[in-house]
């Protein structure tokens, strides 16, 4: 009998409402059937008995302010004031965006005293849906890297072996999905940050098109916003509270994002899927990566889908570079001003350092060259998009790894050249700006999970999800595989 850490309990002891998917929970709340207090009251006790073994969740609120907001929550509907289908639901925001009240350490030493004033615009939207932050998600120092640790809150750990890496850099997020600690999770993308997490989670995640979700500016960043969940639905509802337009935002998408709350079934026959692999060896994986994903072709098939490879040669190596440029153009840039003066620069963690020294080394060229590279790579995806509907990918180049190793040095006998070239297969899709779903596509015998990545056309999240949700029906891998602490 397996017994959670800390609990003295029986990890079959599962409380029910923590297992309900987040629709099905939304639709108990406003049926009454539950109320918004017991739901805090549940998920709290919940996070006490699971979050020690992973450490997914930090800076936690006070106990009983929650509950005063839960109660409110309950009086609202009492005069009949529903807020949304988040109404009562407890978050924990992904500790690199601002929610009012908050600290955003960004997992680093020298932010630890920052309390943020005001919420970011999507965690605006969710409260406003009715969702209650109870804390935070760790991340690795300010966002960098797919392993989640920093010298703040420590490491968070894979739900389905705590020996391993939860991914990052959503990947506190990742972890409280798949222990039940939350119903749906805010995240960003950047290289990964959505993808690798979901799926060495067993878990569904959607790096949405650029202006899917608003962000300032008039440049389209590589960096976005986006939902995670355990179901495509899930991930649907929170992508529809997340959405729309914002005067703010320039390069917003003016779509109604009702659109994503609608009918997700749908007839796929006779729909083509190219498969990229790892570009015709171009890319390192570990044994056993490219034969799960294969895995997931039977599914497709099944509900009418065929799945080929891809032949058509494509400038993979060109894109690496040109994302490298970007990278330490808009990474590097931020952070500059902390390189700059000894104090602080002294408490950066090494991969900053390399983003920041990138940025200050690049030239006037350098940036034409980003932005003629970028336009070049989608010129030749969308040639891609003229033969197939839809691509596929894996989701990472390796399963997860030792929590205590800083990043894998070599994958397959070849060395990794940077801390970061090991997620080189999720760089290309940032550089495109197309929306992408990691689906879960089962197990290794060690019991560590792996996703792929179902690539989409710009701005065609809905079509993408509805594949999506198809895949699922035909497999169900979050329902199918807990993790062992909640088996």
């Amino acid at each position: 009998m397996s017994v959670a850490p800390g609990s003295g309990l029986p990890a079959s002891q599962i409380p029910d409402l923590v297992l309900l998917d987040a629709v099905e929970l939304s639709w108990l709340i406003r049926r009454r059937e539950v109320s918004c207090v017991e739901v805090l009251e549940t998920f709290l006790a919940h996070i006490d008995r699971f979050n020690p073994a992973v450490n997914a969740i930090v800076s936690r609120a006070d106990e009983a302010k929650l509950l005063d907001q839960a109660r409110q929550r309950d009086h609202e509907l009492d005069r009949g004031d529903h807020l949304g289908w988040m109404h009562g639901f407890p978050i924990a925001v992904k500790d690199l965006s601002d929610a009012g009240g908050f600290p955003t350490t960004k997992g680093s030493p020298i932010l630890t005293e920052q309390i943020a004033t005001a919420d970011a615009l999507h965690v605006r939207r969710m409260r406003d849906a009715g969702a209650i932050v109870i804390g935070k998600t760790n991340v690795p120092e300010f966002g960098l890297g797919s392993h989640t640790f920093n010298p703040v809150f420590g490491t968070t750990r894979n739900a389905y072996d705590t020996s391993r890496s939860a991914g990052g850099s959503s990947g506190g997020a990742g972890a409280a999905l798949a222990l039940r600690m939350l119903p749906v999770a805010d995240g960003s993308d950047f290289m990964g940050s959505l993808r690798n997490p979901a799926a060495w989670g067993n878990l569904v995640s959607l790096r949405p098109s650029f202006g899917r979700i608003p962000d300032e500016g008039f440049l389209a960043s590589l960096s976005v916003v986006g939902p995670m969940g355990r179901t495509v639905r899930d991930v649907a509802m929170l992508l529809s509270t997340m959405a729309g337009p914002d005067d703010r935002a320039p390069l917003s998408v003016e779509q109604d994002p009702e659109l994503f709350t609608g009918r997700l079934e749908r007839d796929f026959s006779g729909t083509r899927i190219g498969w990229l692999g790892d570009f015709d060896g171009y890319l390192a994986t570990e044994p056993g990566v490219l034969e799960l994903c294969a895995e997931s072709f039977g599914a497709f098939a099944e509900i009418g889908c065929e799945v080929e490879p891809v032949t058509r040669p494509l400038p993979i190596e060109r894109a690496w570079e040109t994302f490298l440029l970007w990278r330490a153009w808009m990474v590097g840039r931020e952070h500059a001003d902390l390189h700059a003066d000894p104090a602080t620069r002294a408490l950066l963690k090494p991969e900053v350092v390399f983003e920041i020294e990138s940025y200050q080394r690049l030239t006037t060229d350098d940036i034409s060259r980003a932005l003629d590279g970028r336009a070049e790579w989608y010129a030749a995806v969308a040639e891609l998009f003229g033969d197939y509907d839809f691509l596929l990918a894996p989701s990472a180049q390796v399963f997860p790894f030792d929590a205590d190793q800083r990043w894998p040095r070599q994958i397959a006998g070849r060395a990794m050249d940077t801390y970061h070239r090991w997620m080189e297969v999720v760089a290309p899709w940032t550089l495109s700006g197309l929306p992408v779903v990691n689906l879960p596509v089962g197990f290794i015998d060690a019991g560590l999970p792996m996703g792929v990545q179902l690539i989409g056309r710009n701005h065609a999240e809905w079509p993408l999800l509805q594949l999506a949700h198809a895949y699922e029906r035909a497999t169900d891998w979050p329902h199918r595989v807990l993790p062992p602490l909640l088996r």
